[in-house]
């Protein structure tokens, strides 16, 4: 018989290959990963006033504006209600902000977290509160906020020396088929509702909206645009489109002291104006 002979174990095919070089280790874990809640602070009203606010919205449009705007424009309620007219004007904002919902349905994330510390208005409530504020406190609070928002080095808000603005248009906004809109708005192609022309001169790079006007669709965009002229100046630089290249509305842009720059066929001729002071 052989004798046996004791020998050692082939570590070499138990040892863990290293990984190449510049290779990355990818990281499996079974247990899900960290999760971090973030809390605000929100600051509100106290009593009656507590479901007017915008959650973190609210520091951009604070309540003295508010009441200072309803007290302007003497829309300030005669005596307490349970929707004072503070509480109004955020609720027609808040519409805004979720236009595709109802009423009651902006009122209840207005009033999310609040704890039953508000009323509970019906529909026809918060439809009398918004006829009560009327528009007045609205068109203020809009002339006040609106306006440019770039900084010096903000993208896309200048070109060298100038603040680059433009105008845009939208007619395809549909209002209620009520015979006021109809008897104000006229009535609409293939029996549509109701449609309001908008009119807006924005900042480019932040968007903001410097001025706005709106109406019928029938009077047309350089009509309206005509009427945001007085927001222009020497500093800006407007870039339009072909839409509004029209020789008039052309001279009248140049008279405002700004500059214009925009895109025209061949076959176009722009008028010929005298160089301005501020040229």
């Amino acid at each position: 018989m052989r004798g046996t002979q004791a020998t050692r174990p082939r570590w070499s095919r138990c040892r863990p290959r290293r990984p190449a070089r510049g290779a990355a280790l990818s990281v499996h874990s079974a247990s899900p990963p960290a999760l971090t809640t973030l809390t605000r602070e929100i600051t509100l009203a106290a009593g009656r006033f507590a479901a007017g606010h915008l959650g973190g919205l609210t520091p951009l449009l604070p309540f003295e504006l508010v009441d200072a705007v309803l007290e302007e424009t003497r829309a300030v309620q005669r005596r307490l209600r349970d929707l004072p007219s503070r509480v109004g004007v955020y609720f027609l904002l808040a519409m805004c902000l979720f236009p595709e919902v109802g009423y009651e349905l902006v009122w209840a994330k207005m009033t999310a977290a609040l704890d039953g510390l508000h009323p509970t208005p019906t529909a026809k409530g918060l439809r009398d509160l918004r006829r009560r504020i009327g528009c007045a406190p609205m068109k203020v609070l809009f002339e006040v906020v609106a306006g440019a928002l770039a900084q010096p080095r903000t993208p896309g808000a200048r070109f060298g020396p100038y603040h680059t603005v433009s105008f845009d248009g939208c007619s395809s906004i549909k209002t209620p088929d009520s015979e006021r809109n109809r008897a104000w708005l006229g009535g609409c192609p293939h029996r549509g509702y109701p449609q309001i022309e908008l009119m807006t001169l924005v900042e480019t790079g932040t968007r903001s909206v410097i001025g706005a006007v709106f109406g019928p669709t029938g009077v047309g965009e350089t009509a309206y645009a005509t009427r945001l002229l007085h927001h222009l100046g020497p500093s800006m630089l407007v870039l339009w489109d072909r839409g509004f290249d029209g020789n008039d509305f052309l001279a009248a842009v140049h008279a405002t002291g700004a500059r214009i720059v925009g895109r025209i066929n061949q076959r176009r001729r722009p008028p010929c104006v005298p160089r301005n002071s501020a040229a």
